[in-house]
């Protein structure tokens, strides 16, 4: 699994990092940010409960 943030859709609430900081990140501006390449197995679980929690649906797997 790979996931993708829409920085168009992004409002920087943060959400996605309170739930998975192994794979997400807020940018110096503010903005969510997922690590690159393959998310480890041990995270799928968390990655998945913040696609479906981003109030911004910015969060997508790629």
């Amino acid at each position: 699994m790979r996931v993708a943030v829409d920085e168009d859709r992004c409002a920087g609430h943060g959400m996605c990092l309170t739930l998975c900081p192994e794979v997400f990140d807020l940018s110096d501006d503010g903005w969510a940010v997922a690590a690159p390449g393959d998310v480890p197995a041990e995270h799928e679980a968390a990655v998945r409960e913040a696609i479906q929690c981003c109030p911004e649906n910015a969060i997508h797997e790629v």
